[in-house]
């Protein structure tokens, strides 16, 4: 069986021999989704579901980088969720890296999932009315609250969560006061914010959150992330994080 298709790339994360397939053409995964991949901390055989997974780009890092357990990752979108477990299936991972066609405003499926230690979401960004030209377009819907909003992913996180269980968010500094006070409201409890710079002098254009399921109230600010440095090189960290890869930042 072809498990790559002729619109489809297979892309060598170089972690670790696992490869990953993505459209020629259209979506593909970018820095954010490396960042928050390895953001996340997991520990041996922990559990972890992937919100709006994509591409399946979070989950094979992180299979790559950690002793963790069974990984699953939600995708509503049908084409995407079949792509990612042929991905999978490539790297023979079909028992440890499952992809489910879902939505998480589903709380018949959230429950059937049951709960995981670590929940790691890189959703769409920017608000339903934000220039939105095809809401049935595969890009739009990776990129703006067409088929959820930030709200939805942070309700479904608590559903998912064991008792103390984390929660990893990659997101838009903007929208910072949305996402701490939404937590907070989920009593998903803020414990870590790192923000991510273009280059030093240059305003950070990401932030990754980390909370606790009803953690206690304390909240740690994290060194700086400068994915260039002056030269327009990459920073040390950077190139650490993706060893030989081309960025595409």
């Amino acid at each position: 069986m072809n498990l790559v298709r002729d619109d489809e790339t297979l892309d060598d994360l170089q972690l670790k021999g696992i490869h990953i397939i993505q459209k020629k053409k259209g979506f593909r995964f970018g820095v954010d989704a490396v960042l928050l991949a390895n953001f996340a901390k997991v520990k041996k055989n922990g559990t972890v579901i992937d919100l709006c997974s994509g591409t399946g780009i979070i989950p094979f890092i992180i299979k790559g980088k950690s002793q963790c357990g069974l990984v699953r990752g939600i995708e509503i979108q049908k084409e995407f969720a079949e792509m990612a477990n042929r991905s999978s299936e490539y790297n023979k991972f079909e028992d440890e890296v499952k992809f489910i066609e879902g939505d998480l405003k589903d709380k018949k499926l959230l429950k059937e999932l049951g709960r995981v230690d670590v929940i790691t979401v890189n959703p769409p960004y920017k608000l339903h009315n934000a220039g939105i030209l095809n809401e049935t377009d595969r890009s739009t819907i990776a990129r703006h609250e067409v088929c959820c909003k930030l709200e939805d992913v942070i309700s479904a996180a608590r559903d998912l969560l064991k008792d103390n269980g984390r929660f990893f968010m990659v997101h838009r500094p903007e929208r910072l006061v949305d996402i701490l006070s939404l937590m907070r409201k989920y009593k998903i409890e803020p414990k870590r914010l790192r923000f991510v710079h273009p280059k030093p002098g240059k305003a950070p254009n990401i932030v990754l959150v980390e909370g606790q399921r009803d953690g206690g109230e304390f909240l740690k600010i994290e060194d700086p992330l400068y994915v260039h440095l002056e030269d327009n090189s990459y920073s040390k960290e950077i190139q650490e994080m993706y060893n030989s890869q081309s960025l595409g930042v």
